[in-house]
């Protein structure tokens, strides 16, 4: 059985094999976690002893198959907690993350499936995220930034990048959510900001905003 920083750890790591980084280095993981490095070498060793990873100073840190089905597990049960907060108790999807972190270090993955099937087996998180499947697979979605697309283009929410409860206060005083369209009516050269009808109010917003929504390709 792994203990919640265990736990932690292997979920920093998935996180940042997913992000494409060449190599996740004890300095990568420590920003991630915002922990000291020297920490993470000693938490490195206990994991690569409990065969949840490898790791040499060359190659980085990496998931083995027990360690990658673990970390899985681990967000699916975020993943679901974060639907049944917002779902089934309606906290609003800045409020829901914190909780879910607490809630996903429960064990018992008996309750993580019924869980499921108490909410239907949803794909996608509150935020857009997929849900892994109880046998680790992950549900696709073709997704594109927002900046990558082009005046004229009607566009559908599905994800957000950045998930800090600062941004996502913001998207909801745009009235922003998962499913909401947004109409790209011009692109500001000096700035690459954009000038958007969100349900039909004008909006100029800036790179910044646009490279932290993903909209349906």
């Amino acid at each position: 059985m792994q203990t919640l920083t265990e736990e932690n750890y292997l979920k920093a790591i998935l996180k940042l094999s997913q992000s494409g980084l060449d190599k996740i280095t004890p300095t990568a993981i420590a920003e991630e976690m915002a922990v000291n490095a020297a920490s993470v070498i000693d938490m490195l060793k206990k994991l690569t002893e409990k065969e949840w990873i490898t790791y040499d100073k060359k190659n980085g840190a990496g998931l083995t198959p027990e360690g990658n089905r673990l970390a899985l597990n681990i967000v699916r049960k975020h993943r679901l907690w974060e639907v049944f907060l917002c779902e089934k108790l309606k906290y609003s999807w800045d409020e829901i993350h914190e909780m879910a972190e607490q809630l996903e270090h429960i064990q018992s993955d008996d309750l993580a499936d019924k869980l499921d099937g108490f909410l239907g087996f949803p794909q996608f998180d509150p935020h857009g995220d997929p849900i892994p499947r109880a046998n680790g697979t992950l549900p696709k979605l073709a997704k594109i930034l927002l900046s990558d697309k082009e005046i004229g283009d009607n566009c559908e929410v599905v994800a957000v990048k950045d998930t800090s409860v600062q941004f996502l206060q913001y998207l909801k005083q745009l009235s922003v959510v998962i499913g909401t369209t947004i109409l790209i009516k011009d692109k500001v050269a000096f700035d690459n900001s954009l000038v958007v009808s969100i349900e039909g109010k004008m909006n100029t917003v800036s790179k910044k905003f646009a490279n932290s929504i993903f909209v349906k390709r």
